[in-house]
């Protein structure tokens, strides 16, 4: 059964230089079963982050349509923030509370009684529970945005670049986190132009260029298909390299 169900999605915004519109998103569709991780991919200004503020109700969407759980995004945005965590790639808290104060404000925003201690301990906080979000490492800002992602009890959550930045033991502490709360039965849809990370943590991936998918399906299944084609031993980047013409980072 399908939890997030995309049609067609549209975006366009004013490029200030030309003063003519250009499509950020250009007819995206997909499906997601439930309790899948989903990955968006493909380089800076693909669209990805776009596409993910559409179906979350951040961003209006010009043509098309989102649905999360049978709930259409357009219609309904309030009662589609209720199902969902966002994480975004960067948040702004208020630096004079703990992050025990922050999650109890946080979840009466959703009129939840949150146990802070033991949110904090799913995202491996626990001894932080009195310290104040600037006092964090660059890792523990990331699972902390996670936590606070979770104080609704999602069905569905969101997480946008999430190890951007990170060194690598944060990173796969974080890759870690994103498992767990995957096999906990929480359906995930992350964006990245991390080809490792896709990998390692997707069941399915959408590779995105110029505001379009140009390839869907299982990393394996694409990774195959152009070692079939090649003769040699291939991964998602060398996918994207054969697809596009161009480096993850452009």
């Amino acid at each position: 059964m399908s939890i997030v169900e995309v049609i067609d999605l549209q975006k366009s915004y004013l490029d200030p230089q030309t003063k003519n519109n250009f499509q950020a998103v250009d007819g995206v569709s997909f499906s997601l079963d439930e309790v899948q991780i989903f990955g968006i991919l493909g380089p800076n200004g693909a669209g990805k982050t776009t596409t993910l503020e559409m179906i979350e109700g951040l961003t209006d969407i010009d043509g098309g349509s989102a649905c999360v759980k049978g709930i259409n995004v357009a219609n309904n945005p309030f009662q589609v923030k209720e199902i969902i965590g966002v994480q975004l790639q960067s948040n702004e808290y208020f630096d004079s509370l703990s992050l025990e104060e922050l999650l109890i404000l946080f979840g009466k925003l959703y009129q939840n009684n949150i146990d802070a201690k033991d949110l904090l301990g799913k995202v491996d906080l626990s001894e932080k529970i009195n310290a104040k979000p600037e006092e964090l490492s660059g890792g523990q800002k990331q699972r902390f945005s996670i936590a606070c992602a979770l104080v609704n009890e999602p069905t569905v959550l969101f997480l946008d670049e999430p190890t951007t930045g990170l060194d690598p033991q944060a990173k796969h502490n974080l890759w870690q986190l994103i498992k767990e709360l995957n096999d906990s039965g929480m359906t995930i849809i992350l964006t990245t132009h991390n080809m490792e990370e896709a990998e390692t943590l997707c069941h399915k991936v959408a590779i995105m260029d110029k505001g379009k998918i140009i390839i869907e399906g299982k990393p394996l299944d694409l990774i195959h298909d152009i070692e079939t084609k090649s003769g040699k031993k291939e991964n998602l980047e060398t996918v994207f390299l054969s697809l596009t013409g161009r480096d993850l980072r452009d």
